[in-house]
């Protein structure tokens, strides 16, 4: 870091984030630090420096802030990413550190759409052989054992990579593949794996929105998980990687 340069510190894992260390890297009045949490073991290389693992809480990522001279703190964590996004307002505020949210808008519901939104992950389970027989399930590795239990469901499951351990369900077949999933290509995957539902998270984004235009097209339900609650205290929210560069670039004038 240049003795004129000042460190943004960028929670990660999303192509929001991503894409705004892009952004930020020919500004030589900034010096970036992305953060992953290491879910994924070969992720995108952001422009910058780049650091894997938690911070251990609150209090662990108070300490980096305070030891690595933050200036400003980006939270483009994924909208599901309750417990860091919470760490970062109470570290934010305790270290004197603004803080922004990035946050990708969530998808609408639209005219055709036959959704059937839940705000648990087991609320999605206990729902699915009420809905269909072969699911394509999109809900992240972590958040598979919810459906363990379900014998009478087939699961198609989209990870990025593959699990070191066997998938806690009792039917499925594992799909690896990494994103943008355009909805062309999703309609015939449906159609190839004989889909009869969707189980996602409202993630929003482009990205990942083709399997959602692909269930509308074909008439099938899909079990969509609300997004959670924000932090009580929710710090300045944008929607883009424009707005959130712009933002930075103020502070560091």
């Amino acid at each position: 870091m240049s003795s004129a340069s000042r460190r943004v510190l960028i929670l990660g894992g999303t192509g929001e984030a991503l894409a705004l260390a892009e952004a930020l890297a020919g500004d030589p009045r900034i010096e970036t630090i992305t953060s992953l949490a290491g879910r994924t073991r070969m992720p995108s290389r952001p422009p910058g420096r780049m650091r894997i693992g938690g911070f251990g809480g609150l209090n662990g990522l108070l300490d980096y802030l305070r030891s690595e001279g933050i200036h400003a703190l980006v939270d483009a964590t994924h909208p599901f990413a309750e417990r860091i996004s919470q760490s970062a307002v109470g570290a934010a505020w305790a270290a004197e550190v603004p803080l922004l949210r990035l946050e990708r808008p969530p998808w609408q519901r639209q005219a055709d759409d036959f959704w059937i939104e839940v705000r648990r992950l087991e609320d999605a389970a206990a729902l699915a052989p009420r809905h269909g027989a072969r699911a394509l399930l999109t809900v992240g590795a972590r958040d598979l054992g919810a459906f363990a239990r379900i014998e009478s469901v087939w699961f198609l499951v989209r990870l990025i990579e593959a699990p070191q351990e066997p998938l806690p369900l009792s039917r499925y077949e594992l799909l690896l593949d990494r994103g943008p999933f355009p909805a062309a290509a999703e309609l015939r995957l449906l159609e190839e794996r004989r889909i009869d539902m969707v189980i996602a998270k409202n993630s929003g984004g482009d990205a990942t929105y083709g399997k959602i235009a692909a269930a509308r097209a074909l008439a099938l339900p899909v079990i969509m998980l609300r997004r959670p609650p924000g932090p009580a205290e929710a710090p300045e929210t944008v929607t883009t990687v424009e707005a959130a560069a712009r933002w930075v670039r103020e502070r560091m004038a």
